[in-house]
């Protein structure tokens, strides 16, 4: 049985080689990589051997090794790995679950990641040849460490076809990997921070003393503790190591006979009743617009990650300068207001696109250019004004200074302004493909020309120019005085009145003028 789930395998990794020129070509490419990366990493464990710093090898490789195992777990649920041997695929053919858990782990040893790992795997016994008890040991663990990797990733990556069938379920995984990323962000920034030249060899073991003894460093660690002459230590965590993959053999086992009695999911299907927003908007060209858009705000994932990377962005920051310890002390409150407003107002900058060819009603129906533009800033306005009056508070009460309210209310209110207005014209005179409506928010369509990157960047640029003198008038005001503050809520306000006015109105004669070139661009996202 296990012969032929390995037969099978074999045959599917062959036929990847029967594929489109282009496709063959990046797999020749992914080959050769896992070959250099093998190379440099095997040369680097044998040239370990001859370092007689015990304790700087084992915090290097328990630590490289701890990162190896957490992303063999993390990444297929993240991404989503194809699986070609979903266990669900055999359910008609009657196999005990256990037979077909077995063979299908064993399976899973034939794949790039894995070779790769178990060479290294079996390099590292070099690296711990210092004796018999610690070459012992490290034959043991590299057994363990691939065997657990590898079902680790068979595991993560049935889970995420289990659980990811459904578009919906796509956009929410890649939403939390969003989260994650954003979450370990001050752990990077910190390390950043670190200076590695005086601290970094210390910062290096307490990392390694910890994850000795997890789940994820215990494998690697075990023959650097027998090296160490620590006998008790290295059978503890080879105990451990042993643990874990057993813990992770009965949940695959308990995962396949799951799947092989659950159906794939199925996207359930919602029913809707009266006319939602359509109903409650003015019955107008403007009011048909905003319902459109609002809805599209409420239900579409490609609006769903502009909101989530709203508020993200300036925490992010906010966390990095505090980390790093930037001298901004108290003025660190004023930064994340203005920022998410930016992002915000940003964020529609090519709002046209996301219609695909749903926007030749628009175009077809003769609506005035100023109607759409004007709908579509509808939803930034609901969220925006809440946005900035709450946040003005909570901005100024963090602060500790109520004299620069006017401030920060003339800066974000002229930040998102400024954002509406030059979005309204630029996604109307150059609009580029978006992700299709359905597909992943995180898809970008491939398309000639440097459009995409000219409109974000020279969009977001403009934006904090023509912010630019608020943004003085309240630094000017931190600095010398509060009576700034007022003249940074009347140029922050009064330019961005003006640049909102001019965007929707040249957007609007741009908009009436370009129709036929907005369809091609649509048909593009379509």
């Amino acid at each position: 049985m296990v012969a032929q789930f390995l037969g099978l395998k074999l045959r599917l990794m062959g036929n990847a080689f029967r594929r489109s020129p282009w496709q063959v070509f990046g797999l020749v490419i992914g080959l050769l990589y896992g070959v250099l990366v093998t190379f440099v990493v095997v040369t680097m464990l044998i040239g370990a051997r001859f370092v007689d710093d015990v304790d700087l090898v084992r915090n290097v490789v328990v630590v490289s090794g701890g990162i190896v195992m957490l992303g063999f777990i993390v990444l297929p649920l993240l991404f989503g790995v194809d699986d070609t041997l979903d266990p669900r695929a055999f359910s008609l053919f009657g196999m005990p679950s256990s037979r077909l858990a077995a063979g299908l782990g064993v399976a899973a040893l034939i794949a790039i990641p894995s070779v790769v790992l178990a060479i290294c795997a079996l390099a590292s016994i070099v690296t711990w040849s210092r004796g018999a008890l610690p070459a012992l040991v490290a034959a043991l663990a590299a057994v363990v460490a691939v065997l657990t990797c590898t079902l680790a990733a068979r595991v993560t990556t049935s889970i995420a076809a289990f659980l990811l069938a459904t578009r919906r379920a796509r956009e929410i995984g890649g939403v939390v990997g969003i989260l994650l990323i954003v979450a370990i962000s001050p752990l990077i920034v910190f390390l950043l921070s670190i200076d590695w030249g005086r601290d970094g060899l210390h910062v290096l073991r307490v990392i390694a003393d910890v994850t000795a003894w997890t789940p994820l460093g215990a494998v690697w660690a075990a023959p650097a503790e027998a090296a160490r002459g620590l006998a008790g230590a290295a059978v503890l965590q080879l105990l451990i190591a042993v643990a874990f993959l057993g813990l992770l053999a009965l949940g695959w086992r308990a995962l396949v006979a799951k799947m092989l009695v659950t159906p794939g999911r199925v996207a359930s299907m919602k029913t809707y009743s009266g006319l939602g927003w359509f109903g409650r908007m003015p019955g107008a060209p403007v009011g048909a617009v905003a319902a459109r858009s609002i809805t599209y705000w409420g239900r579409d994932a490609r609006y769903w990650v502009s909101l989530v990377m709203v508020p993200l962005v300036p925490l992010l920051l906010v966390v990095a300068f505090t980390v790093i310890g930037a001298p901004i002390g108290a003025s660190l409150a004023l930064l994340p207001l203005p920022i998410m407003c930016l992002f915000l107002g940003w964020s529609i900058h090519n709002d046209v696109a996301y219609d695909g060819t749903a926007v030749w009603l628009h175009v077809a129906s003769g609506t005035r250019g100023v109607a759409d533009r004007v709908g579509r800033l509808v939803p930034i306005i609901l969220i925006g004004v809440p946005l900035i009056a709450v946040g003005s508070v909570v901005t100024v009460w963090v602060y500790g200074d109520w004299a620069v309210l006017p401030a920060v209310a003339g800066v974000s209110t002229g930040i998102l302004l400024n954002g509406i207005g030059l979005s309204s014209f630029t996604s109307a005179l150059f609009p580029y493909p978006a992700p299709k409506p359905g597909d992943s928010p995180f898809a970008q369509p491939q398309h000639t020309g440097a459009t995409a990157a000219f409109v974000q960047g020279i969009s977001f640029v403009l934006i904090l120019m023509l912010s630019a003198p608020s943004i003085v008038l309240t630094v000017l005001g931190v600095l010398l005085g509060p009576a700034w503050f007022l003249g940074a809520l009347v140029v922050g306000g009064g330019i961005g009145i003006i640049i909102a006015v001019v965007g929707v109105v040249t957007g609007g004669l741009v908009f009436e003028r370009r129709g036929p070139e907005i369809m091609a661009a649509a048909l593009q996202t379509a």
